[in-house]
């Protein structure tokens, strides 16, 4: 198995080494600060009044709001600031006390202006990670509180190499595929331990992650996907018309099969390695069969958990589809829905030929690590006997 992941382990080390970003803005970046007025930033402003305006619009009726709020930090800290919400803002409810993000422009002439930027939210985000990471650790133990450093360490790659290098000149695939092992390399063996199970699962999910890569760059290609199909690719478009769009989509596939190929994998590979020391004296083709009992029972769930997670994400593109009075053929095959499709297809069918791979790589392992065990027991059996004949 080593003679496997040691080439593939320097691998992605010289991938990460070769395409880690320079650090210089990339060309999107650089006209994407153009967009902004320089030295805009995001200070915390507190409701101190409320007034309910109307909009203006007298085809379309609605309540506006124009609130009075005190600057909380930056430049202006202790100010009070009017600021007008539109009929979209206020109808979420805005009170007195309540903590809104403002944006701060300084201005040309030193007088800055501030406007509505978002609802504050940390104290709801930070309660629910408080509360997930406990859970996990009281659930989990120390396996659990491993996971969450892997994740930690995803994130890391993810925001330091994969997303900078997709914005850069080189090869999504290629950033993508390096980005994905080395969160692969690092996440199983941390959350799981170094043993020949969890390593059995980094073999099914590197296998799964390929399979996606080739069948991606097909059905991509095939298909004609532009990748131009969203209000944040057309920005993106704006920003660096010279980036892969199609090369996007498909970095989206590989980075979306993570998290299910690394659970298919990591259950399969515990199931064969369970089976085998409830019963050793099982051969290879009885682990195996055990083994994809198991397996397919979890294929036949996963692949609802797939196809639902990504309706659930384009649920508002598929309520437009289902106001426009079009062929059911012709919406599937747009270029908007196609591109949910095929990425479902091939995640599932990477999915599903990564099971019947990583079971039987386990099953072979597990027999091998058995045998192994088998010897050197026989071995030491022997040389006690050899020992009391004395």
């Amino acid at each position: 198995m080593l003679l496997l992941l040691v080439p593939v382990g320097l691998a992605t080390v010289i991938g990460l080494l070769v395409l880690w970003p320079s650090g210089e803005p990339t060309r999107a970046q650089q006209v994407a600060a153009t967009y902004l007025p320089p030295g805009t930033t995001y200070p915390d402003g507190r409701v101190v009044s409320v007034e309910d305006v109307d909009c203006g619009d007298p085809e379309r009726p609605a309540t506006c709001a124009r609130v009075v709020v005190e600057v909380l930090d930056g430049e202006g800290a202790g100010d009070f600031q009017q600021i007008d919400l539109d009929a979209v803002v206020s109808a979420n409810g805005v009170e007195e006390g309540d903590t809104l993000v403002l944006s701060r422009d300084p201005g040309a002439e030193g007088e800055a202006a501030y406007n509505f930027y978002d609802f504050e939210r940390d104290t709801p985000i930070i309660v629910l990670a408080v509360a997930f990471a406990v859970v996990v650790g009281l659930v989990a133990r120390w396996r659990g509180l491993a996971s969450l450093v892997g994740l930690g360490f995803a994130f890391f790659v993810l925001l330091q190499f994969v997303l900078p290098g997709l914005l850069s000149e080189s090869s999504p695939t290629l950033v993508s595929l390096v980005g994905s092992a080395a969160i692969m390399f690092v996440v199983l063996y941390l959350a799981h331990g170094f043993s020949a199970r969890t390593t059995t699962a980094l073999v099914g999910t590197l296998f799964g992650l390929s399979l996606v890569a080739v069948l991606g760059s097909l059905a991509v290609a095939t298909a004609r996907l532009t990748g131009l199909t969203s209000e944040e690719t057309t920005t993106l478009n704006n920003f660096d018309p010279t980036l892969s769009f199609s090369g996007l989509v498909l970095a989206g596939i590989v980075v979306a099969g993570l998290g299910v190929l690394n659970d298919v994998t990591i259950t399969q590979a515990s199931a064969i390695w369970q089976l085998h020391e409830v019963d050793d004296a099982m051969t290879w083709r009885e682990l195996y069969d055990r083994g994809m009992a198991v397996g397919r029972d979890h294929i036949a769930s996963t692949v609802y958990t797939i196809v639902f997670a990504y309706a659930g994400a384009a649920l508002p593109l598929l309520l437009l589809f289902e106001l426009y009075d079009q062929p059911w053929n012709v919406v599937l095959t747009s270029s908007a829905l196609a591109e949910e499709v095929i990425r479902t297809l091939v995640g599932a069918i990477a999915l599903v030929l990564a099971v019947p791979v990583t079971t039987a790589v386990g099953a072979f392992f597990a027999k091998a690590a058995g045998t192994s065990a088998g010897e050197a027991t026989e071995r030491r059996v022997t040389a006690l006997r050899s020992r009391f004949a004395r």
